[in-house]
This record gives C-alpha cells, sequence and structure tokens, in this order.
C-alpha cells in the first residue's frame, strides 16, 4: 500500500508575515546593491557626460529608497517581535560570570615592592 501523502502544513498568518519580512530584510541589501550598480552596466565609455547628473539624481533616490525601506522593516520586525502584552518580564537575566584575569583596579594600581616603597 502506498504512503498516505501528508496534510499540508499551513503556518499562522502572523507567523508566516513575519518571516516573509524577514526574508525581505536578508534580501534588501542584495536588491540594494544590484540597484546601486545599474549605472554602472548601462556605461558605454563613449562620452556620455551628459548623463552624470541623472545618474546622480538616480543613486541619491535609490539610496533614499533603501534607507526608508529599512526603516518601515525595521519597524515591522520591532512590533513582531516585540514580547505580547501578557507576557511575563519580571524575569531576570541569567547573571554574567566575571572573566576569568585581573580586574581592572588591579591593572591600574601601581605595583608596590616588596619593601613597601
Amino acid at each position: 500500500m502506498p504512503p498516505r501523502p501528508r496534510p499540508p502544513e499551513f503556518l499562522e498568518r502572523n507567523t508566516y508575515r513575519l518571516r516573509r519580512l524577514m526574508d525581505a530584510a536578508r534580501f534588501l541589501p542584495i536588491f540594494g546593491l544590484i540597484l546601486l550598480l545599474l549605472p554602472l552596466m548601462r556605461y558605454k565609455g563613449d562620452g556620455a557626460d551628459q548623463r552624470v547628473g541623472q545618474e546622480a539624481v538616480y543613486l541619491f533616490v535609490v539610496w533614499i529608497a533603501l534607507v526608508l525601506a529599512a526603516f518601515l522593516m525595521s519597524l515591522g520586525l520591532r512590533r513582531a517581535l516585540v514580547s505580547p502584552p501578557g507576557a511575563d518580564t519580571s524575569a531576570q537575566p541569567p547573571e554574567e560570570k566575571p572573566l576569568s584575569g585581573p580586574t581592572p583596579p588591579d591593572v591600574l594600581a601601581p605595583k608596590q615592592d616588596a619593601q613597601g616603597g
């Protein structure tokens, strides 16, 4: 008898949207690099100096758009990753263990001779 096909797995709508937003945030630098390199890909080297102003405006607009897109994505991620209002926030983070080695006052204090001077 052939194995039963597994039922499709559905994620919660919020989880799915959060993952897609995280994917978009990971892809944004790559997309930005491609957009910023487009003027170099079109360069022919035949003395098209009159396009320099247009390309400067293009680069500035792309830069502003990338900054705004990153800002909006960070707002969405921050809102999604903040703990829910009913969550227990009284839990303290675990205490950090001190690093081995001399402590800062020991390092900064002048060393004294065995004779006390």
